[in-house]
């Protein structure tokens, strides 16, 4: 088999094996989190850090949603690097941004993070924070979760299927679980550009 085909294999083996109904309690939490006027937050590192990015528009434009990220600040996240530590730079401008029981924090992490492993500690970090406050925890991960499954109130854990191959599906399917979160219809404020657009 071709690395093509048994990649497109694995992607339908963990399409297959998602778990719904971890999916829908995300969806309530958004639904709740928008009605009661709270605010959405989403973290992560490395390509999840991207995927934060564009989740926030969509989350902000198609769902009606308050939602930023501290990746989306490169000066201020450099900044808090250099002065404070890595472990901090997200607790803290979560603390700056008054991060209350009315928000949620979405996490995109292949991991998880780990504190034990030194993977992803401003993660954990953040994650205290939100659950001395109150703040309603989701996360997509990869592998076993690591920290963000341990404390989450909804978390996908995007299924392993090939040890070689978690990190591109992980990420991957961060970006599917987000834009079928936004495309519900009870999520959805206003329809995509192209959908809206008579043939």
């Amino acid at each position: 088999m071709s690395f093509i085909s048994q990649y497109v294999e694995e992607a339908g083996e963990i399409l297959k094996k998602l778990d719904h109904g971890q999916i829908e309690k995300m969806i309530q939490i958004l639904l709740n989190t928008r009605e009661n006027g709270g605010r959405l937050f989403i973290i992560g590192v490395g390509g999840s850090a991207a995927n934060c990015t564009h989740a926030v528009n969509d989350f902000r434009k198609l769902a009606h949603i308050e939602t930023y990220s501290p990746v989306d600040n490169v000066a201020e996240l450099t900044a808090r690097t250099n002065d404070e530590g890595w472990d901090t730079v997200f607790s803290e401008w979560l603390k700056i941004s008054n991060v209350s029981d009315n928000d949620t924090i979405l996490v995109f992490s292949v991991g998880g993070g780990n504190e034990e492993k030194n993977v992803s500690p401003n993660i954990v970090t953040a994650l205290e924070l939100c659950k001395k406050v109150g703040t309603k925890i989701i996360g997509v991960v990869g592998r076993d979760g690591g920290h963000t499954a341990k404390v989450a109130d909804a978390c996908v854990i995007i299924p392993t299927v090939n040890e070689s191959t978690i990190t591109p599906h992980a990420e991957a399917f961060q970006g599917l679980v987000w834009h079928l979160i936004v495309a519900d219809p009870r999520m959805m404020k206003i329809k995509n550009k192209w959908e809206s657009l008579s043939v």
